[in-house]
């Protein structure tokens, strides 16, 4: 079993509603009254554990207590029951700009945050570079950070952030603001951190990006924990439970807020033809027919393929590829997804399909295994695994590496 980053112990936390709040010391003495509120529960009796070494997600909608929890963790806020231990130094980007000071310049900011977040001035000297590099400041880094836009912002914070090198790092709905080459870099070094046995907490409303790059998650409603595991199977329990995934006539399911809506999805060969059964290493062109009855600007398409049990094994977005349009307007359309080569080993797969709003900022449409397709057996094989990368092995060239044998003997590794 592996060992906990972070234990959440039966966590309450309430904030209080005022209806009827003293304003002065007229109303207080003259007027004789008093403030009136009554406490919201923001969380209640929340119990779980973090893995060390995973990615973990909390979802749930607007209000659910996310933020809230992920500030716990944080200690920013101090819970009214409960406790929540942490092993490991800790790293928060929760808020844009987070630890800034809007009339020092972006390297006086990296030198003050990075102070707050524990690192001494010979660490941050030594990181600079990396964290100037990462966040893409370029010119800017001497300029007021006032002046930085939020993307600025954002991309800086997080650099700092994780350049704490911190075992645990908790992150709220950060990725929604950065473009698609920052988020690009930021999915490879939470990569980097799982690699290296770091834990990431996020909190996202993109479902699909959170599916993609979380292992496991935590689902909340209303304050109250309805779900943990595996982040797949917890994505499923929400969206049935909240009533965001509605069953489509023909077979798989539908989320989102619905002003566009994939409608069909073709899984098809260059020529037109179907090709839900096709062979590894086929051309195949994936076409997603539309209909949208709003303008929807700056649409991002995604599609990604999963097993039968629900493992993702590949995603794209249009926004990966540069390629998305100013806007769509109401009416039908479709839009292309080509694949060269189809690198999937022989098995059954589903087909999901998206429309998120700009920068994937929040989910329009999401049409879920919407389409089944197999790969059958083309004769050549590789070993195991889900993809085919065509590999071979070549014969070593002289000199002919040499091993000791149990019994000291030189031998000819290459016969």
């Amino acid at each position: 079993m592996s060992t906990s980053a972070v234990t959440v112990d039966n966590v309450s936390k309430t904030f209080r509603m005022y209806t009827n709040r003293s304003q002065s010391l007229k109303s207080l003495f003259v007027d004789r009254r008093r403030s009136q509120y009554e406490d919201f529960w923001a969380l209640r009796d929340v119990a779980l554990e973090i893995p060390e070494g995973k990615t973990f997600g909390l979802l749930g909608n607007n209000g659910s207590g996310k933020s809230t929890l992920l500030k716990c963790i944080a200690k920013i806020l101090t819970p009214n029951q409960g406790s929540i231990t942490s092993r490991g130094r800790m790293a928060a980007m929760l808020e844009v700009g987070s630890g800034f000071h809007p009339e020092l310049t972006g390297r006086e900011n990296v030198y003050l945050n990075g102070s707050i977040l524990g690192m001494n001035r010979h660490e941050v000297d030594r990181k600079f570079d990396d964290i100037v590099d990462f966040a893409g400041i370029g010119a800017f880094i001497d300029q007021p950070v006032k002046n930085y836009s939020s993307g600025m912002y954002v991309r800086l914070g997080f650099a700092v952030s994780i350049h704490v090198e911190p075992e645990i790092l908790l992150v709220d709905e950060i990725l929604a603001v950065g473009d698609a080459e920052f988020q690009e870099r930021c999915m490879g070094k939470f990569a980097d951190f799982r690699r290296e046995g770091r834990t990431v907490v996020v909190v996202s409303h993109g479902l699909e990006q959170m599916r993609s790059f979380c292992d496991e998650a935590a689902w909340l409603s209303h304050g109250e924990l309805k779900g943990t595991g595996p982040v797949s199977e917890v994505i499923e329990q929400y969206s049935e439970a909240a009533h965001l995934a509605k069953p489509v006539e023909g077979g798989g399911a539908r989320i989102g807020s619905g002003d566009a809506q994939i409608t069909r999805m073709e899984w098809l060969h260059p020529d037109g033809r179907d090709a839900r059964t096709c062979r590894t290493g086929d051309e195949i062109r994936i076409r997603l027919h539309y209909t949208a009855s709003a303008t929807i600007e700056r649409p991002v398409f995604g599609v990604s393929v999963q097993t039968l049990d629900d493992r993702l094994i590949w995603g794209h977005h249009a926004q990966d590829s540069d390629y998305v349009p100013q806007s769509i307007d109401p009416g039908d359309g479709s839009i292309d997804v080509v694949i060269p080569s189809l690198p999937l080993r022989p098995d059954t797969y589903t087909l999901s399909a998206s429309i998120q709003g700009p920068g994937t900022s929040h989910l329009i449409d999401g049409y879920l295994r919407g389409l089944t397709f197999t790969v059958v057996p083309t004769g050549r094989t590789e070993s195991g695994g889900y993809v085919v990368f065509g590999s071979h092995f070549e014969r070593l060239t002289p000199p002919r590496p040499m091993v000791t044998s149990p019994r000291n003997d030189v031998v000819d590794a290459t016969k």
